[in-house]
């Protein structure tokens, strides 16, 4: 697995900080609660949550026009 020693992250673990990012979104976790240190780690995270944050918005709006027509 690759890995920079230096930065110390790896992609499971991006891909691990993405997933729980978009859980606490789900979950109505605030963004500025990210659990992570470290710019590539946190950006993982942060992608996940504003995956999770468009698709509830997505998933209102699409449940709004459903109640209108």
């Amino acid at each position: 697995m690759a890995r920079d020693v230096k930065l110390g992250w790896d992609v499971e673990a991006l891909n691990k900080a993405y997933r729980q990012g978009y859980m606490a979104a789900e979950m109505g976790m605030a963004r500025e609660r990210c659990p992570y240190r470290g710019d590539v780690v946190i950006a993982a995270w942060e992608a996940g949550w504003e995956d999770a944050a468009a698709v509830a918005v997505e998933n209102a709006a699409d449940d709004l026009f459903s109640r209108i027509a």
